[in-house]
C-alpha cells in the first residue's frame, strides 16, 4: 500500500502547476475589496495560491489570473509584495 502525503495540495494559479500548500503563497480576497497576502495560510474568504517564482508571477498578472480566482481587481500594491517577498 502506497503511502500518503500528508499535505495538501493545491494548484497556482500562474502556471496552473501543483504543489503541497506550504510551498505556495496564498492570497485572500478581503472583505471591502482587493486582495492581501494571507502569510499564516489559515485567512478566511476567498484564496488563490501562487508559487514564489517571478514566472508565475508574470503569468498570472498577464492572464489575470488572481483577478479572476479571486474574483476582484488586484492592486499594484499587492503586485509590489509579492515580488519583495519573492526577492
Amino acid at each position: 500500500m502506497p503511502t500518503q502525503s500528508l499535505e495538501p495540495t493545491r494548484t497556482c494559479v500562474g502556471c496552473r502547476g501543483e504543489a503541497g500548500k506550504a510551498g505556495l503563497i496564498r492570497l485572500v480576497r478581503r472583505a471591502e475589496g482587493g486582495a492581501k497576502v494571507d502569510a499564516a495560510g489559515r485567512g478566511t474568504g476567498r484564496g488563490a495560491y501562487l508559487h514564489q517564482d517571478s514566472a508565475c508571477f508574470e503569468m498570472a498578472r498577464k492572464r489575470r489570473a488572481l483577478d479572476r480566482a479571486l474574483r476582484t481587481t488586484i492592486q499594484p500594491e499587492l503586485w509590489s509584495e509579492l515580488t519583495v517577498m519573492r526577492a
